[in-house]
């Protein structure tokens, strides 16, 4: 008998083979225009290639949060994370690897959850599988426009909210940039201003985006 464990065996075989396809970016986010490769393109990838190594994902969803925002606009978005474990397990011999990853997804409809678990499912394939960055229910085809929220953090006495046309301004400008040099100055200049204002929700939300845009310039 073989003292194989063939689980790895499957996952190095899946890797190669993707190391010479890639999943390319066909998907188009609506909003800003980048593109990224969804869940749909993920499991069309590799679908046929976890058949022929007998090689199964199974999820289990460890912990799940969702918090309740209001938009721009005064309407309402699911802001849901979820933390998923993913067993690879061989069908040949039933050993087994667990992948642990986050999914974040934000929708205003019931689709929060559904879009996060996917997230979590599509990165912890990257990642065991070590995707190359070429080849509608995906948190990456939308992006959503969230009134800043209350936090627990004592502003200055004399801080008020940035002004809404000037804190789009900068969101979108951090949103632009088309280098890492670029992003890190725009980011530094808009924060400075949101932080002028003493508005912890607006620089919160600079962060994010810069964080965003970084992992699109990344390729990730």
């Amino acid at each position: 008998m073989s003292d194989k464990i063939h689980v790895y065996e499957a996952i190095a075989a899946i890797t190669d083979e993707m190391s010479k396809e890639g999943i390319s970016k066909t998907g188009k986010n609506q909003q800003q225009g980048y593109a990224f490769r969804g869940i749909d393109q993920v499991l069309n990838a590799l679908s046929p290639m976890l058949a022929k190594h007998k090689l199964n994902i199974l999820p289990r969803c460890i912990e799940r949060t969702s918090i309740e925002r209001t938009t721009q606009k005064g309407g309402v978005l699911f802001y849901v994370t979820v933390k998923s474990d993913f067993d690879f397990v061989s069908a040949v011999d039933g050993s087994k690897h667990t992948v642990t990853t986050f999914g974040e997804a934000m929708d205003s409809a019931d689709k929060a959850t559904n879009k996060a678990m996917s997230a979590a499912y599509k990165y912890a394939a990257f990642q065991a599988f070590c995707i190359p960055t070429e080849g509608d229910n995906d948190a990456d085809a939308h992006t959503h426009d969230v009134a800043p929220r209350p936090v627990a953090v004592k502003a200055p006495q004399d801080a008020k909210p940035m002004p809404d046309d000037e804190f789009e301004a900068a969101r979108n400008n951090v949103g632009s940039a088309a280098t890492m040099e670029e992003l890190l100055d725009k980011f530094t200049s808009a924060y400075k201003a949101a932080k002028a204002y003493g508005d912890q929700p607006a620089m919160q939300g600079l962060t994010k985006i810069k964080d965003q845009r970084k992992k699109e310039l990344e390729g990730v």
